[in-house]
């Protein structure tokens, strides 16, 4: 039988099955006060799956609700940018770190905010490349535990995970949220997207949080198949288009809400009611 970290006796002093445990109660008491938390996927990167997740956020805000976004990716973090408050001071206090808020009030927690803007990415050392792989999972899940223990989310209607590329990220989420409210989809009109947004829908549905649904991005842009009939064939709620507007990334660029700079474009149109859908799909408050 394979033995547990607790069964071996002694552990240095370190004492750090009380730290984790410890960590994990902070966890689950700050998320208590989340009345939904919904991860953003994508799968593949070059979706604007972030861009996606950011106007989500400032749709939700403009609605009055009290937000908090969770940037996942460690090595390519793009939230603080995004959402306006790159460079933003975070603030220790006994209750925790406060995230900085933006213009519309939406609290943003990101590696970008931790480290200097010229930092070289992240790296894993291990004497082998699976050896590196299997600990920059293990890494990656240690620092997202850590950013939702020590954040100080306080009192949030919604808390969005922005995830990197990659089918296991859904995954480590799930592990460490104890109650994830559900996934949502991005992806493009592309062959190649979509054969990874499969298997990501895939995952997800194995998941024990239910797929809201799926978006597609940048539509007009690419050609390739329908992105409707993908989420019929795989009995996913198709959310809906977002056309492609080159303002949108500009938007992003300068860290401005770009649903709230240009409320009349197709694109804003689009993520508004995209926005609506999900809303009626989370609990009531």
């Amino acid at each position: 039988m394979p033995k547990r970290y607790r069964d071996i006796a002694g552990d240095g002093g370190s004492n750090i099955v009380g730290q984790v445990e410890a960590q994990q109660a902070r966890l689950r008491e700050r998320l208590q006060r989340v009345r939904a938390i919904v991860a953003v996927v994508s799968g593949k990167g070059g979706v604007g799956k972030s861009s996606v997740t950011a106007n989500l956020a400032a749709c939700f805000a403009l609605d009055g609700w009290q937000v908090g976004v969770l940037d996942a990716d460690l090595n390519g973090p793009t939230m603080a940018k995004m959402l306006g408050v790159r460079g933003g001071k975070l603030v220790v206090h006994d209750g925790g770190v406060e995230p900085p808020r933006n213009a519309l009030g939406v609290k943003v927690m990101s590696m970008d905010l931790l480290l200097p803007s010229d930092a070289a990415p992240l790296t894993w050392d291990a004497p082998t490349q699976d050896e590196a792989h299997t600990w920059r999972g293990t890494m990656e899940a240690n620092a997202l535990r850590e950013f939702l223990a020590d954040t100080d989310w306080g009192a949030l209607d919604l808390l969005l995970i922005d995830l990197p590329p990659g089918t296991d990220r859904l995954v480590t989420v799930t592990s460490l949220v104890p109650v994830l409210t559900g996934s949502v989809v991005v992806t493009i009109t592309s062959d190649v997207s979509q054969l990874v947004v499969r298997k990501s829908l895939t995952v997800a549905a194995q998941g024990r949080a239910p797929v809201l649904g799926l978006v597609e991005n940048m539509a007009g842009l690419f050609p390739g198949p329908d992105v409707e009939t993908l989420a019929r064939e795989s009995g996913t709620p198709f959310l809906g288009r977002v056309p492609f507007d080159a303002a949108l990334a500009q938007a992003a660029d300068r860290g401005e809400p770009f649903v709230a700079l240009a409320p009349e474009r197709p694109a804003a149109i689009a993520l508004r009611s995209i926005a609506s859908t999900i809303r009626r799909a989370l609990p009531s408050a």
